[in-house]
């Protein structure tokens, strides 16, 4: 692992957000990493019930600035940064007062879900690349994890094709039991397509579900981890229909070196 660059862009991970698989993983295997030489950094949103002062969160203005556009409208992107305490981990946090500020993951107190969450997606996939680009750090791996970082590998191998720093990057998704049911309340579908991106890249996103989602995900992805049993029988059909690299951690007693021999032999 020595000298790998991987990219891990993450919906949740301690200690910003409660303990969780998925936020547990995204500290821990970043960590491995770290721990074996290799170089990390890690991107999430900065939602409203992340707490700044605590965390020692501060905004980093030369990243900060940029707009982001989505569904033509120009969306300003904040940037904010900490470090994980005892560790050589830098976090970043994609910002933006309109679809973070005092706002939960995907749903608000009462548990209704964000009737823009398909704009928040759109627009955390499109922050994080931004950023990369900025701090002109090319990843060996870009390791995509939750619901809101599943557009990330459609943005990657579409959007920002030509983009140099990502010519030689590889994308791997993790699957997690998904956060919630039912279908996002936006036109996902147009609103990607608004980008430039060719309808027919757009598998599965018509009907905007996060099955669709992750299934689209997969697709666009050269591996994938398998994190949890709860998979939908639509996303598992995509799965194991494709011929990429595919790790089920389910089935595997030591997660981390599963993730470490994953990295080694197959990118």
């Amino acid at each position: 692992m020595k000298e790998k660059k991987i990219l891990y862009i993450s919906s949740e991970v301690i200690p910003y957000l409660p303990h969780s698989e998925l936020a547990n993983l995204a500290f821990e295997v970043p960590k491995m990493v770290n721990d074996l030489g290799g170089q990390t950094r890690i991107f999430i949103p900065k939602y409203g019930l992340i707490n700044e002062r605590r965390h020692q969160l501060h905004e980093v203005i030369r990243l900060s600035g940029m707009n982001m556009v989505v569904n033509d409208i120009d969306m300003p992107l904040i940037i904010k940064v900490a470090s994980i305490p005892k560790e050589r981990m830098q976090v970043y946090f994609i910002d933006n007062d309109d679809y973070f500020k005092g706002r939960g993951l995907f749903a608000d107190d009462s548990g209704k879900q964000y009737d823009d969450n398909e704009e928040r997606a759109i627009f955390f996939a499109k922050g994080v690349i931004e950023t990369v680009k900025k701090l002109n750090w090319s990843p060996d791996i870009i390791h995509v994890q939750g619901w809101i970082a599943s557009l990330v590998p459609l943005y990657c191998k579409y959007y920002y094709k030509d983009e140099p720093l990502l010519a030689n990057t590889k994308v791997v998704t993790s699957l997690f039991s998904p956060p919630f049911e039912g279908r996002l309340d936006g036109d996902l579908f147009s609103k990607i397509a608004f980008d430039g991106i060719d309808p027919e890249y757009l598998t599965g996103l018509k009907k905007p579900t996060l099955d669709a989602m992750f299934s689209n995900a997969v697709l666009n992805s050269d591996g994938i981890i398998i994190a949890t049993d709860d998979l939908s029988e639509e996303v598992k059909k995509t799965v194991y229909s494709i011929s990429k690299p595919i790790l089920e951690l389910t089935k595997e007693k030591d997660v981390l070196k599963a993730h470490e021999n994953f990295y080694q032999t197959e990118f």
